[in-house]
């Protein structure tokens, strides 16, 4: 680890941990720790991947706080890891993080591979889909509760597993075959949206029901830390759902940065712009933190600007395969936005700054801040910057005692 001290915080898929962790962080106030800056890691990390990337973030920190700062770092380490990326996906990475779903992972993994050209394969495809993310065809839940399903896990999968091959350029020239074969392509990222449904559950339950609670704990017993949160993508939506865990009373999170962000730009709006009677899920948790609520984005980043809505439109009770299918690239229809690509929106009085301003002009002390990374981010896991650095400790400076 390139810092000290430093803690590694774990949770489950439910947001459950060792006992002992809060008492680990309040531990650090009383060794003269002032500023705890606290980093979740994204989706798709394996332990030791986060480790790393916690490594390679801090590195920097120790020159760029001032005098009357004493850090102390965290790294939120949370099951996110369910296969390794392209061009050969290993599926049995899933089963280390959904082990009563191997026959149905080894399932997935075959028809993947043999890739046969029968609407039959694709149908049980579709249903091994539903099966990997607990979700089934009709309108109700096991619980009788009629939930929002994405509508890709209970459509047509052929249809599916074209509009995907579409979205990603289609499958001919890369050895996928002719005529319903080639939609295997398709298929892949189909799985690949099924576990970002599940991690998206996941990362918010891990914010609200594990990292919230805790940070609750260590305001109780060390009510002079400040505490600075840190997430990447995934990560981004779990310590900001963490601010809806806190209980009513605690106030520790003096800053919260949020680095390519994989979860709505409308998240914090009291109003959505299309339809003003609902709100964001964290409609105004911004003011549960003491300082502010920086959001840092890039242009550049393409699993946000492409996938994140397409997966964003697809998981819409409301939308059908054939609108989505109407727009699928190129469309700039808001309502599908993350706040990781353009920042945080609908909410008045956010400020707006360059990766390059904040350096000179800081950011406000309050409220939520947009800052274009885009100048040194230039794709979604690009957040080993000492640009980035400089954000965060600006926004722990600006955080209110």
């Amino acid at each position: 680890m390139s810092v000290e001290p430093y803690r590694e915080i774990t949770f489950d898929k439910d947001g459950d941990g060792p006992a002992g962790q809060s008492a680990a962080l309040a531990a650090l106030a009383r060794q003269g720790v002032t500023d705890l800056v606290l980093l979740a890691h994204g989706w798709n990390s394996s332990p030791s991947g986060a480790t790393r990337l916690c490594s390679d973030f801090f590195a920097p920190f120790p020159g760029l706080f001032g005098p009357g700062v004493e850090a102390g770092y965290a790294g939120v380490i949370w099951p996110s890891m369910m296969f390794t990326d392209e061009p050969v996906s290993d599926y049995r990475a899933l089963v280390t993080v959904l082990p009563e779903k191997e026959p149905v992972l080894g399932r997935l993994a075959e028809l993947l591979a043999l890739a046969p050209a029968e609407e039959a394969a694709f149908a049980e495809f579709g249903e091994l889909l539903r099966e990997l993310t607990g979700v089934s065809r009709g309108p109700a839940s096991a619980s009788g509760v009629a939930e929002p399903v994405p509508e890709f896990l209970v459509a047509d999968p052929v249809e599916v597993c074209a509009l995907f091959t579409e979205a990603l350029g289609g499958g001919t020239d890369e050895g996928f075959g002719e005529g319903l074969k080639r939609y295997w392509k398709g298929a892949r990222e189909a799985l690949r949206q099924a576990t970002y449904y599940v991690m998206k559950r996941r990362a918010g339950r891990v914010g609200e029901f594990g990292l919230g609670p805790l940070l609750g704990e260590v305001a109780r017993t060390a009510p002079g830390l400040r505490v600075h949160l840190v997430g990447h993508s995934m990560g981004a939506r779990l310590v900001a759902y963490a601010l809806r865990g806190l209980p009513a009373e605690a106030r520790p999170v003096a800053s919260v940065t949020l680095l390519q962000g994989a979860f709505s730009h409308y998240a914090f709006a009291a109003r959505l712009p299309h339809d003003p009677r609902r709100s964001g899920a964290l409609r105004d948790m911004q003011r549960r933190v003491r300082g502010p609520v920086v959001a840092c984005y890039s242009r550049h980043d393409t699993a946000l600007g492409v996938m994140y809505p397409l997966a964003s439109r697809l998981a819409g009770d409301s939308e059908s395969l054939t609108g989505v299918r109407g727009g699928l690239l190129g469309s700039d229809d808001p309502r599908w936005g993350a706040i990781g690509h353009d920042g945080v929106q609908a909410v008045p009085g956010t400020a707006r700054r360059t990766v390059a301003d904040v350096p000179r002009e800081g950011v406000p002390g309050s409220g939520c801040v947009n800052v274009d990374a885009a100048e040194v981010v230039r794709s979604h896991s690009d957040i080993r910057r000492p640009e980035l650095a400089r954000v965060v400790v600006a926004a722990a400076r600006a955080g209110r005692p």
